[in-house]
């Protein structure tokens, strides 16, 4: 270790929690989040070169000229947050479906009425190349601001080949100028659009002829996904159209038992998608399936609790049978209006009944994982990119639901956002 020079430099923590290790983080593994008591945190270059004692590393480091300090006055300091699930691409506004809500309709309801994705798709369709950057660009400044680093994000607000090319091209420019990375999935299979309702196998032929081969054509996709649910895609839709994406380079994502036991999460398994996301419904064999395909669950607390389903994935049971347990905050226009992986940390802990090291191991590695960038992100250690997130005051303050606890987010040994 001796000459390690560094330029940035995280000091006077109280404790760094680092997420360090093999990944994915499953069973008891997920609930140890690597703590270092009162470490710092060294990179160069936005690459992390040392964690741990301060003593140590005024023995054998050496700050380079000009180099960054930042003094976390006490507090914690964890990684950066991986958010792996957002739809944080889209027009419009469906605070309405909101209210309605709140006075007691429910999500069939809405999209029977004609909102739902269907109202986001016409908002989508009909916005500009700029204005839905713009839009996107806002939405991904709020999630920076509460400690995500590292975000997922879908198309699937257009289903035409044209409108989804126009996200999955708004993501590939805000991922190139936005401090934000960003991994690009592309969700053509999000709905069934209107004019394809009578003739639905029309619509599954023409994502899997001509939308997916379209994507690959420009690589503007790492990631595929389906919604598998009763009155969206079957599984065997979702098992073609998730294949066609296969042979076509892209990696494999689900949405599987979201408001019903869908098979999402067995299609999940025989396919080897990397994630199975939502899970409220998914029963133990499910989960077993998962498991032994090692499949991530991704799961999304936020999208329950504003969707008013009155329940909660069962989180518990996932980690007990051996599944690596990721969160997300499914930003979204209808159902995922908190950008805070802090918020999805809390109705982890107390709607989920996680502790806050799995929910934080979940938030961060296991994220990393399901977005298979582990090997740069997800944790803080030595190779890794520097990005991280200083607390003011524990690392448990950051359930501390709109407490200001936030100090600063570093993304590649730059200060993105202080307080």
């Amino acid at each position: 270790m001796a000459g390690l020079i560094a330029d940035f430099l995280i000091d006077n923590t109280s404790e760094v929690l680092t997420c360090a290790g093999p990944a994915p983080r499953c069973g008891r593994a997920q609930a140890d989040a690597g703590s270092r008591p009162g470490a710092l945190v060294a990179s160069l270059e936005g690459t992390i070169v040392f964690v741990g004692d301060a003593d140590e590393w005024r023995r054998s480091g050496t700050l380079a000229p000009g180099a960054t300090v930042v003094d976390a006055r006490g507090g914690a300091v964890v990684p950066g947050f991986v958010d792996a699930h957002t739809h944080v691409v889209f027009a419009g506004d469906r605070r309405d479906e909101l209210r309605r809500r709140l006075a007691g309709a429910t999500y069939a309801e809405i999209a029977a009425a004609g909102g739902g994705i269907v109202s986001s798709v016409r908002a989508t369709r009909a916005a500009s190349d700029d204005q839905l950057a713009c839009d996107t660009r806002r939405r991904l400044d709020e999630m920076l601001r509460c400690g995500t680093t590292t975000c997922e994000a879908k198309s699937g607000y257009a289903l035409t080949v044209d409108g989804e090319l126009k996200m999955l091209r708004a993501i590939r420019q805000l991922a190139a100028s936005h401090a934000m990375e960003i991994a690009a999935t592309f969700m053509g299979a999000h709905e069934v659009p209107l004019e394809y309702r009578e003739c639905r196998q029309q619509y599954v032929d023409l994502v899997i002829q001509e939308m997916i081969p379209a994507v690959a054509a420009e690589g503007l996709a790492d990631w595929c996904d389906v919604f598998c649910e009763a009155g969206v895609f079957s599984p065997e839709e979702s098992t073609a159209i998730l294949r066609a994406a296969a042979a076509h380079g892209m990696k494999l994502r689900i949405h599987a038992d979201e408001l019903a036991a869908s098979g999402g999460s067995q299609v999940a398994a025989r396919l080897g998608a990397r994630s199975a996301d939502h899970l409220i419904f998914v029963d133990a064999a499910g989960a077993d399936a998962l498991a032994s395909a090692r499949v991530a669950a991704t799961l999304l607390p936020a999208a329950a609790f504003y969707l008013k389903l009155g329940r909660f994935a069962p989180a518990r049971m996932l980690i007990d049978r051996g599944v690596a347990v990721a969160l997300a905050t499914d930003v979204n226009p209808g159902g995922g209006f908190s950008p805070s992986m802090p918020f999805a940390l809390t109705l982890a802990c107390f709607g989920m009944h996680l502790t806050f090291e799995e929910a934080l191991v979940g938030a961060t590695i296991n994220g990393a994982w399901s977005l298979d960038r582990h090997d740069r992100v997800g944790s803080l250690e030595p190779g890794k990119q520097m990005d991280a997130v200083v607390v003011d005051g524990p690392a448990i303050d950051l359930i501390r639901v709109g407490a200001d606890v936030i100090a600063s987010v570093i993304k590649r040994g730059r200060v993105v956002h202080a307080r």
